[in-house]
């Protein structure tokens, strides 16, 4: 199967990239943040959470990479789903180029996708920070 060895690793370089543009805007980052449980009780887990450090407005960020052509861009939509059941805001940032680009415009139409080119814009807009207040 095509990318399966490399996806935790690549899942956590993105959580680095996402945590480091958001360090850089000023925003608190935790990651890997227990929110509750899954259908059939599996234990849900928030890959990072930010918060603002003066209006404490939060968001959850879900990390997903694909590289390479695959069927685990199916599980995408089930992800953007199981994000609205979380008990604050979240979106979830795509990485790579084996996205199929259908998929990725379905997903940016739910406007709670984002690709990590345009996470530092998106964050401004969202937490109301500007280029000043870095």
């Amino acid at each position: 199967m095509p990318g399966k060895g490399t996806a935790p690793s690549e899942g956590a370089k993105l959580e680095d990239m996402v945590t480091e543009i958001a360090e850089a805007m000023g925003l608190r980052v935790r990651r890997q943040v227990k929110a509750g449980s899954r259908l059939w009780g599996n234990k849900r887990r928030i890959d990072i959470l930010l918060e603002h450090p003066f209006s404490g407005k939060v968001l959850g960020i879900e990390c997903k990479v694909q590289h390479t052509r695959g069927t685990a861009e199916e599980k995408l939509p089930a992800a953007v789903q199981d994000i609205a059941s979380w008990p604050i805001p979240g979106i979830l940032v795509i990485h790579g180029a084996g996205f199929s680009d259908r998929m990725v415009g379905f997903l940016l139409s739910t406007g709670r996708v984002v690709q990590l080119p345009d996470l530092q814009d998106w964050l401004r807009l969202y937490f109301g920070v500007r280029d000043t207040e870095q």
